[in-house]
């Protein structure tokens, strides 16, 4: 049993491949055969019917029904969807409404109040105009009262000192009469 040094295998060894079992049958593949073609086709023919019947009783019922539930769920679905954007736009227009509706209220009452303000700051300028109208008018009486009072002044004032002049400068006492003459006509300009 053991193998020459040669490659050759040993006595009592086959060296070919084998398709069939030992102690298997003869002949050729069975579905070919024509002594077994009638009960397979029979068999086939069974099978087919059992697999026909439980596809048809059991699996496509519950398919279908699956089917059904999954239609109507999603059914179901989008009308709720639709009646939850038929809401939704009902309430977009109502806030667009209500929007809309505030900013004219904001705005009327913005003009009304900014007629108010302008009317009470028009009053309160009218007021105010007046006051200074009066104070100014007191005050250019009071200029005018103290501008003839000042130039009263000037005059005595200019008479004493064109005297005290002369009478430093001449060593002599001017007349009144003259001195009141030159004051005055001097004042004229």
């Amino acid at each position: 049993m053991a193998e020459k040094s040669h490659g050759t295998p040993a006595k009592g060894h086959e060296t070919g491949a084998h398709t069939e079992a030992p102690g298997g049958h003869g002949g050729g593949f069975p579905p070919f055969e024509s002594s077994t073609y009638a009960s397979q086709l029979v068999s086939l023919v069974i099978a087919f019917v059992a697999l026909y019947l439980i596809v048809s009783r059991i699996a496509l019922p519950r398919v279908g029904g699956v089917i059904d539930a999954r239609a109507n769920a999603i059914e179901g679905d989008l009308s709720a969807a639709q009646k939850l954007k038929d809401e939704s736009d009902a309430a977009l227009k109502a806030y667009e409404t209500e929007l809309a509706s505030a900013r004219s209220r904001a705005q009327a009452i913005g003009n009304e109040t900014r007629e108010k303000l302008n009317a009470a700051s028009e009053a309160e300028r009218k007021t105010l105009e007046d006051q200074l109208s009066a104070k100014l008018a007191a005050a250019e009486k009071q200029i005018a009262a103290t501008r003839a009072t000042a130039m009263g002044n000037v005059r005595g004032i200019a008479a004493d000192a064109a005297s005290a002049i002369v009478q430093r400068l001449t060593g002599v006492l001017p007349d009144g009469t003259t001195l009141n003459s030159a004051v005055d006509a001097s004042l004229k300009g």
